[in-house]
């Protein structure tokens, strides 16, 4: 079966949290992953957490439901393990979109380039 971006591209994301969540280093859930950051007030202060797209201060209502339903469907698979035989991305942790340079890019060991985003292990 030949994996389209699109997916290969959310698979390598996926990835990378299953993989913080393995790492003692940050927190030991999905969601503990995906909401960490500073917060104020019980809301998520914008650009400062860990996955930009959390709180980017743009809503998170699906525009596109066909790829929501494809998207949950994913999340599925991958959360009940169906997919820990692909290995996309090694040990990344972090990743960032090919048009931005975050400072941290200088400390991390670049694992690959997916589509339009670039992945990191934590040691260099």
């Amino acid at each position: 079966m030949k994996l389209g971006i699109n997916l290969v591209g959310k698979l390598a994301v996926a990835m990378v949290t299953i993989n913080r969540v393995k790492d003692e280093r940050f927190p030991n859930t999905i969601c503990g992953v995906v909401l960490q950051g500073h917060y104020r007030n019980n809301q998520p202060i914008k650009n400062k957490c860990q996955f930009s797209w959390w709180c980017d201060g743009k809503s998170d209502k699906p525009k596109d439901l066909q790829s929501w339903e494809y998207s949950l469907q994913l999340a599925k698979s991958i959360h009940e393990g169906h997919l820990d035989n692909i290995d996309l991305v090694k040990d990344a942790t972090h990743y960032h979109a090919i048009y931005v340079r975050p400072y941290w890019v200088y400390a991390k060991r670049k694992i690959r380039i997916i589509a339009d985003h670039v992945f990191y292990s934590w040691e260099k």
